[in-house]
């Protein structure tokens, strides 16, 4: 029962937190906000994001309120999930695993969504799909340097299978430095 009551909070908590982590990278990469998709996560994020912004201004550019509001939350969650399980950890390493959670959550969206970007050029070339803007958007600006050192061969583009591979890399050094109960 408790792993089931576990496995509810983390995946909730964590895709409100993605929430969040979206809006900050949409904002770095200076993505469409008009765009469907992108209203929604605006939406969803407000009720936290605007109180902050009077708060905590933003800086060169980046979303200093956004990136606040989500180390809060996830400092929140991380101190849920230990406590599910009577887990207490110095501060030093309480910090350590809040920033490599955020960590994890980017590079496992972006997994995620240089995915979806690739079948999306498979299936749906030629056609508009705000889903499919957006992740343009959000995923070029990753793929854009290996795109300029490893170029299309005969055609196809093998930049996203060599970005996944290096994203894969990092996460399994950084796993290891997770308890069990963060991951």
């Amino acid at each position: 029962m408790q792993d089931s009551l576990f496995f509810l909070v983390k995946t909730l908590t964590d895709l409100y937190l993605l929430t969040f982590l979206l809006r900050f990278i949409m904002q770095w990469t200076r993505a469409d906000f008009y765009n469907p998709f992108a209203q929604f996560i605006v939406r969803v994020t407000n009720p936290l994001v605007v109180p902050a912004r009077k708060i905590v201004p933003s800086a060169g550019g980046v979303d200093m309120p956004t990136l606040v509001v989500l180390l809060i939350l996830e400092g929140l969650v991380a101190w849920a999930l230990l406590a599910m399980f009577d887990l207490a950890v110095p501060i030093g390493n309480f910090i350590l695993y809040v920033l490599l959670r955020l960590i994890s959550l980017t590079l496992w969206f972006y997994t995620g969504a240089i995915f979806v970007y690739v079948i999306l050029s498979w299936v749906g070339q030629g056609r508009y799909s705000p889903i499919g803007a957006i992740l343009a958007d959000l995923v070029e600006p990753i793929l854009r340097p290996v795109r300029r050192i490893v170029p299309p061969i005969g055609g196809l583009d093998l930049t996203p299978l060599l970005v996944l591979i290096l994203i894969q890399a990092v996460v399994r050094a950084l796993m290891p430095l997770l308890p069990a109960v963060l991951r």
